[in-house]
């Protein structure tokens, strides 16, 4: 069995190579001559997979090692009879980690406690709904809009998009569906922007294309809110107008902890060996590293807030990825392109939360909690 795979999918040819012979491109190199004779397609948000690309050739089966596959015709998959599968959940736990560490950052430059504002959650997914917890761990409130779910469950806690607007801060969370009863394709337009509060933010980690960046450079440049973005339209070739204005910017990585994309490919790799009747004798957990690889203490003298913000950006610090991605300003435009895919395909190894064990004293029972609640290994032991 031949098996062509993006080269950005961690562990792919130790994984698919109990399978087949697995060769490797960089995803946006895919091309109908490349993949003519593969058999398996293992892809990310690059590649845009679909009759173009398939028509003619041999695939059998396609997967995305990614949460989302709006990049996936799977329509045209299933009349050609193509298996397909995606990794629901895989990065979920990174993104939510990225919203913290962001909002860590905000309130810092800007002087306030996160529990002092209110979030809006646009879609209450994996993604969503694992803000909404580790938010709700730390005291702050937060306002859902997830009309589909609602439509599904009748959970009235659900909040319309009038009342969402409330928020101080309206974090994305929501697939790019660009047509049904729910579209969510430039759903954040110049009517949805006028109607945020004045000095509110915008937080997208779903896909670039749910914003109007041009309605969005506009509001920007008026000043009368913020934002922070890590899907951009057009990828890699940004629009760096906006990338000037937002409060934190980022290449597309918010989902790319290593634990995230390693769980990717182990779910990919055991719906190809259920598709193609194989037992799966590859697992993730022979290839994440012990945890806790990381310790942090803190003494008392530290409040329970900063040991928050510590812990968190011991972890993952946001403002790293937003200094990285910045220095695409000072490139001629014709590598700006290749920068963007580059510090993707080279992005350091990112742990999660669970990662990292936090000492504190052990009379800080409240704060450990917290701390717990929000993924982080915790020991009372100062």
């Amino acid at each position: 069995m031949k098996i062509i795979a993006d080269e950005n999918i961690p562990f792919v040819r130790e994984a698919f190579s109990t399978l087949g012979d697995v060769s490797t491109l960089a995803g946006r190199a895919m091309t109908p001559a490349s993949i003519q004779e593969a058999d398996v397609l293992l892809v990310r948000s690059v590649t845009r997979v679909g009759k173009e690309l398939l028509s003619g050739s041999k695939v059998k089966f396609v997967a995305t090692a990614t949460i989302g596959f709006d990049h996936v015709d799977v329509e045209y998959l299933q009349l050609q009879e193509i298996g397909f599968a995606s990794a629901p959940g895989c990065n979920s736990n990174s993104v939510a980690e990225y919203v913290l560490s962001a909002l860590m950052v905000v309130s810092e430059r800007k002087g306030f406690s996160p529990q002092h504002k209110t979030v809006g959650i646009v879609g209450c997914g994996n993604v969503g709904s694992k803000v909404r917890s580790k938010l709700r761990v730390l005291g702050v409130t937060s306002l859902v809009n997830d009309p589909p779910l609602k439509d599904q469950t009748h959970d009235s806690s659900f909040v319309d998009l009038e009342e969402l607007f409330t928020a101080d801060i309206i974090t994305l969370h929501v697939p790019l569906e660009r047509a049904g009863r729910y579209p969510t394709l430039q759903m954040v337009n110049a009517g949805f922007l006028t109607k945020m509060k004045p000095g509110s933010m915008l937080i997208n980690t779903s896909r670039g294309q749910v914003v109007d960046e041009q309605a969005l450079l506009k509001t920007l440049q008026s000043g009368r809110m913020a934002a922070v973005l890590d899907v951009w339209q057009n990828e890699p070739s940004i629009d760096c107008r906006i990338l000037e204005r937002v409060e934190l910017a980022t290449p597309h990585i918010a989902g790319y902890s290593y634990d995230g994309k390693v769980r990717g490919t182990e779910m990919i790799y055991e719906t190809a060996c259920k598709f193609f009747g194989v037992t799966p004798t590859w697992r993730l957990t022979d290839h994440l590293p012990a945890t806790p690889i990381r310790q942090r203490k803190f003494l008392d003298s530290v409040n329970d807030e900063e040991v928050i913000r510590a812990s968190i950006f011991g972890s993952y610090d946001i403002r790293q990825d937003d200094a990285h991605l910045r220095q695409i300003l000072n490139m001629p435009e014709a590598e700006r392109g290749a920068y963007f895919d580059r510090l993707r395909k080279t992005y350091p190894i990112r742990r999660e939360f669970p990662s990292h064990e936090i000492v504190i004293s052990k009379p800080r029972r409240e704060l450990a909690e917290k701390l717990r609640g929000i993924g982080f290994s915790v020991r009372l032991g100062i």
